[in-house]
C-alpha cells in the first residue's frame, strides 16, 4: 500500500505551478518554490540542474507549445521522499493533449523537489 502523504501532493502542485507559468518572473519564482537548491530536471530531451537551467527548460517548452498547460492525469503515489505521477500538457483552446508523459521525483527534507526523471509518453511527430 502506498504510503502518500500531503507532502508528495503539495510537491507535485509546485511542480505543476512551476511548468505553467508564463511569466518569466513567475517562473523564476515557481521554480525556487518547487526545487531545491541545486535540483535537477532529466527527461529524454533535457538535462539540466539548477532553478535557472530549470526555468529555462520550462520557457522552451511554452515557446514550442503556446497556449497550452501542463495537467495532472491520474493520482499521485509516493513513499518516502519519492513520488510519480502521469501528465497530459493539454490545449487550452480545443482540449487536445498532444504531449503525455510520467514523471518520478525525489524530495529534500524540505520537500521541495530534488530530482525529476521524466519519460515522454505521447509525443507527436516531430516535436
Amino acid at each position: 500500500m502506498p504510503a502518500k502523504t500531503d507532502r508528495h501532493e503539495n510537491a507535485v502542485s509546485r511542480y505543476f505551478e512551476a511548468w505553467n507559468a508564463r511569466e518569466p518572473q513567475a517562473r523564476t519564482k515557481a521554480v525556487a518554490a518547487a526545487w531545491a537548491v541545486g535540483g535537477g530536471y532529466t527527461d529524454p530531451l533535457a538535462d539540466v540542474v539548477g532553478h535557472e537551467q530549470i526555468a529555462g527548460v520550462i520557457a522552451a517548452a511554452h515557446e514550442q507549445f503556446p497556449g497550452f498547460a501542463f495537467r495532472l492525469t491520474g493520482t499521485v503515489d509516493g513513499h518516502h521522499d519519492t513520488a510519480r505521477f502521469s501528465w497530459e500538457l493539454v490545449s487550452e483552446v480545443d482540449g487536445s493533449a498532444p504531449v503525455a508523459g510520467s514523471d518520478v521525483i525525489t524530495l529534500a527534507g524540505d520537500g521541495r523537489i530534488r530530482t525529476v526523471l521524466g519519460f515522454l509518453d505521447r509525443v507527436p511527430d516531430g516535436a
